[in-house]
């Protein structure tokens, strides 16, 4: 949703704090707004502001740009009139804002009372009132039929203990939980989060925290930032069931990270049918079929492969699997694959190995299955990420099998472009919450993915490509500061606008990018090295490149260069393959697929040397079988 003049608004604790804050911005923005609070003399107030400051923005209207509701949350009927009359003065709902709360003066285990005035009446206002009022926003945007934002206004003590104000963090973590379960409602296009700052220099953090503890916990937190959050969970149409946690400490967080959903989360019902689905009871598996493979070694995939059309031997072993290819995967790496680069043999005994089959990942259906397969049916989706999936038909052992949902050119992509991403980022980045992360060749395939795991940890993320198709692709992503060196220089923005550096650099490009990584890396930061497409297609194919004094400046700064192949991660693959999956299924995270098309075994090369142009945005990928017209509805 973008914020613009027009949209209504209704913020409740809308005369002080945080609540008077938020209706000034979207005030500023335009936006028609009612401010609803108890205080009529501070509501009054507020409104008075907006309708002055906004005179320009709507000239020549009957309604007011903004007005005030004296209004006691917890009160249902109080509530009914305020949503009633903000309905009938300017005839819908884009935006609510639950803002409304309270702190007690008392500490809970000195309260002699039956807590009506003190701990129970935290609750009523703070998480009772809360949900009255997204009930109301709920039925109001069904009422008109349009899309709309609601965001409660949680707390850090509901996402950690408070303990000088149990209540309070009881009813913030309510607030939280609550928020969350709402989810589901992006399906009728309406978006509940819940944002929960570190304490802002209000009278109720006064009143809820001390100065000491407010230092200790890095000051409090501005509100401008508090502004930008609650900005950000309205406009970002991808946010919806979201917490976002600001503190001085971290900066913006998604609470929970994707590892941690990972804890509890649970295939959805839909997922879990999918998964176990038949496409076809049936399939037909012809006496031949065409493959690409590597006949001489050489960095130019074109001279060093061929089609060839090999028989299809049947029965297969017991313990293997014939798949169907219906998409396969392109990846920068098929040029080191062909020359060989990927063997540890001696050049002599790689020819003997002559011919290879190319192609490291795609996806299909099981064709067949051997005597002793039991744990997989014939006519199922299925992933392979083992060589040889430039084919029409490959057989593999059962254990190299993945279960997924659909043979989707998603899921290809899902495979070794995503799978780098994610496992690299977690054991070799071992990335945190709060850091800045920069991404190289991030409109490829690899770093589409790690742009939007990065942020949806809860980290300002940096990304370089290069072309405006590129960046506005990034942008789209939520790249929060895009680099396009085709326009600007990367080594001067990095040095001007991170002058403490980054604290973590996922690398694919090599060279020259390598070096100028690792000088705007961060003391402790740490940098991952996943490729070198730079090098990949010199004169003499892949040549190592030399970093004099590499050692001095990692020592000088604790820094850590770690290397990542993916291979050497197999035991995680299906793990973060079914976490990629869920956060594609439930729209948190986006797949972008090149949309040159690539069809039949034949245009395997020219999809090779189009990823290699640099002309690519997201997954370039190969349709095997171009006769594949299985209906396909959104993952």
């Amino acid at each position: 949703m973008e914020l613009k003049p027009g949209l209504s608004a209704i913020v409740t604790g809308g005369a002080s704090g945080i609540g008077r804050a938020l209706c000034l911005a979207l005030g500023e923005k335009g936006v028609f707004v009612t401010v609803v609070d108890l205080s009529e003399e501070k509501g009054q107030e507020v409104a008075s502001i907006i309708q002055q400051k906004n005179a320009n923005l709507h000239p020549k209207l009957d309604i007011p740009p903004a007005m005030f509701i004296r209004c006691d949350v917890t009160n249902r009927n109080d509530l009914q009139k305020a949503f009633g009359k903000h309905l009938a003065t300017y005839g819908g709902l884009d935006i609510c804002i639950n803002s409304a709360g309270i702190a007690s003066k008392i500490v809970f285990h000195n309260d002699q009372t039956d807590g009506a005035q003190t701990w129970r009446r935290i609750i009523d206002v703070n998480l009772i009132s809360a949900m009255a009022c997204t009930q109301l926003a709920i039925k109001a945007m069904e009422s008109m039929k349009k899309p709309g934002v609601i965001v409660n206004l949680g707390s850090a003590a509901g996402l950690y203990p408070l303990s000088s104000d149990p209540a309070y963090t009881a009813s913030k973590g309510g607030v939280v939980m609550f928020t969350r379960a709402l989810l589901p409602y992006k399906r009728k296009g309406i978006r509940v989060n819940v944002l929960c700052p570190e304490f802002v220099k209000t009278e109720l953090a006064a009143t809820a925290v001390g100065e000491k503890f407010t230092e200790r916990i890095g000051g409090y937190v501005p509100m401008e930032m508090v502004i930008k959050g609650t900005f950000e969970l309205i406009t970002d149409e991808s946010k919806a069931g979201s917490c976002l946690w600001i503190s001085n400490r971290r900066g913006m967080e998604y609470s929970p990270t994707p590892a941690e959903e990972a804890k509890y989360l649970l295939p959805s019902s839909s997922s879990r049918k999918n998964s176990s689905s038949t496409f076809f009871q049936k399939i037909e598996i012809p006496q031949s079929f065409d493959k690409v493979v590597v006949h001489t070694l050489s960095h130019n995939f074109r001279e060093a492969t061929s089609i060839v059309h090999a028989p299809l031997r049947l029965p297969i072993k017991p313990d293997q699997v014939l798949v169907k290819i219906i998409y396969a995967g392109v990846n920068a790496s098929d040029v080191n694959f062909s020359s060989g680069h990927y063997f540890s043999n001696s050049n002599k005994d790689l020819q003997s190995l002559l011919p290879l089959n190319a192609g490291f990942e795609g996806v299909g259906i099981i064709a067949a299955v051997g005597d002793s397969v039991n744990h997989l049916k014939v006519g199922t989706p299925a992933a392979m990420m083992t060589f040889g999936s430039y084919a029409e038909f490959v057989t593999v052992h059962s254990k190299h099998i993945l279960p997924v949902a659909r043979p989707d050119p998603e899921v290809v992509a899902m495979l070794t472009s995503g799978l780098t991403a994610s496992i690299a980022l977690e054991k070799a980045a071992q990335m945190e919450s709060g850091k800045i992360v920069l991404v190289t060749a991030a409109a490829g395939g690899t770093g589409q993915f790690a742009v939007q795991l990065a942020k949806l940890a809860g980290n300002k993320v940096v990304a370089t490509c290069g072309g405006k198709d590129k960046a506005t692709l990034l942008k789209q992503l939520g790249v929060d500061r895009v680099i396009d060196y085709r326009s600007e220089d990367v080594k001067t923005v990095l040095k001007t606008e991170y002058p403490k550096g980054v604290d973590i650099i996922y690398e694919s490009v090599g060279g020259d990018m390598f070096s100028l990584c690792l000088n705007a890396l961060a003391v402790y930061g740490r940098l991952v090295v996943i490729g070198m497409i730079s090098q990949y297609q010199g004169e003499q194919g892949w040549e190592p490149s030399n970093y004099p004094g590499i050692c001095e400046k990692i020592l000088k700064k604790s820094q850590t260069i770690a290397g990542f192949f993916l291979i050497q991660y197999a035991h995680l693959w299906q793990q973060h393959l079914d976490t990629l999956f869920r956060l594609f299924s439930s729209g948190k995270l986006k797949v972008s697929v090149d949309p040159k098309r690539f069809l039949g075994v034949q245009s395997v090369v020219d999809a090779v040397e189009y990823l290699h142009s640099g002309k690519s945005v997201g997954k370039v990928v190969v349709c095997i079988d171009p006769t594949f017209i299985e209906p396909k509805p959104k993952l």
